[in-house]
């Protein structure tokens, strides 16, 4: 039961933190970022933010998904533990280096 209570904590946190960086807020959430200067944030764009705040999103949302099923989860969604935590972190660096940078 405890174990639960946590979990669903960890999604919440996991929502409020794609929220701040949805709105543009999250500077401080990036590591690394916050020690650039100016010239160097200016190669960043916001999208950044939007990247990684979609990204969190979907990792709430899987999370959210197996802690509500459990270990009775549908045959047709055991693959979103594994591949649906392993995809979207890898798809946040990736896309983070690439869409995130100034051309």
């Amino acid at each position: 039961m405890i174990n639960e209570f946590i979990a669903w904590l960890i999604v919440v946190l996991l929502i409020i933190l794609s929220v701040i960086l949805l709105c543009g807020k999250g500077e401080f959430l990036i590591a690394g970022y916050t020690m650039l200067s100016k010239e160097e944030k200016k190669i960043y764009e916001k999208n950044i933010f939007n990247i990684l705040g979609i990204g969190l999103s979907v990792l709430a949302l899987v999370s959210a998904i197996n802690i509500y099923f459990g270990e009775e989860i549908p045959p047709f969604l055991k693959w979103t533990m594994p591949w649906g935590i392993l995809i979207p972190i890898a798809l946040m660096v990736i896309l983070g280096n690439t869409l995130g940078r100034k051309k």
